[in-house]
């Protein structure tokens, strides 16, 4: 490993590799003091340093440049989407932009208020939805007493939760449809809660970010998930036909016997479920 700044080629101290916090994509370390200078100009990168390598981080310093050379490559085959359906385990650099900048409008579309701090999950996006799914939905959510920053994302056939904390790999947890039963809110000055509630229990989100936004993607979910349930017609109801109804139906099918559609043994068969 390197004992030098691959920025200032200063001495590296403890405080620099603690944790390897400061390390890139092509195995190269940062100095606090260089992260701290770059960073301020470009915070995307404290959304997901390794994305980045040194040649990306010159680039930004000398040119303001803000996309890495090489994105979303095997450096992020480390993503834990085992729970997410069909997912792509490698797309090409150019693919990647071109999908980013779709969903970037999906989400401009939809009118998502997404903060600064969820950048490293949206930049995750073109790797965790598939090529035709839509974003439906978005806000600022994250798991309940947890510190990462969380996008919660409605398509037409899941719920994800999308998060990350500071230089930690994306996590990434789906909710099919099937599977959700019910979306509460309780709202809350300083952090109102989503609920999902799903076949194998309660899910609960925080949104920090935003209480209206909050509010605004559940009154649209709601409209999706909490459908009004059709009352069971009871057993008496069921069994009952009406006396004409059952009637005519054995007149017609006297006619199509008559006529040479049905067989004696097909009209003894159609009369009997009728009788049944």
């Amino acid at each position: 490993m390197s004992t030098k700044c691959a920025l200032c080629n200063t001495e590296l101290t403890s405080m620099d590799t603690l944790l390897g916090e400061n390390k890139l994509s092509d195995g190269s370390i940062l100095c606090n003091k260089c992260l701290d200078k770059i960073s301020s100009i470009h915070q995307e990168l404290l959304s997901d340093l390794s994305q980045y390598s040194i040649h990306d981080i010159k680039k930004l310093a000398g040119e303001g440049n803000t996309e890495p050379d090489e994105v979303m490559n095997e450096q992020h085959d480390d993503f834990p989407i085992s729970a997410v359906r069909d997912p792509q385990s490698f797309i090409s650099g150019d693919v990647y932009k071109r999908r980013l900048k779709e969903i970037r409008y999906q989400l401009e579309k939809i009118g998502a208020n997404l903060s600064m701090f969820t950048r490293g999950e949206v930049k995750a996006l073109p790797k965790i939805l598939a090529e035709d799914e839509l974003i439906l939905a978005a806000t600022d959510a994250q798991f309940i007493n947890t510190v990462d920053a969380g996008v919660l994302l409605v398509t037409p056939k899941r719920m994800l939760s999308v998060s990350k904390s500071l230089f930690d790999a994306v996590k990434v947890a789906e909710y099919p449809n099937e599977t959700i039963r019910e979306i509460s809110f309780v709202p809350n000055r300083v952090t109102p809660f989503i609920t999902l509630h799903t076949e194998n229990g309660e899910v609960k989100f925080e949104c920090f970010r935003d209480r209206e936004d909050a509010e605004r993607f559940y009154n649209f979910v709601k409209k999706i998930y909490n459908q009004p349930k059709q009352p069971e017609q009871s057993k008496e109801e069921k069994k009952q036909v009406p006396s004409e109804t059952l009637y005519d139906q054995l007149e017609k099918l006297g006619k199509l016997r008559e006529n040479g559609i049905l067989t004696d043994e097909e009209f003894a068969e159609q009369k009997k479920k009728l009788l049944g």
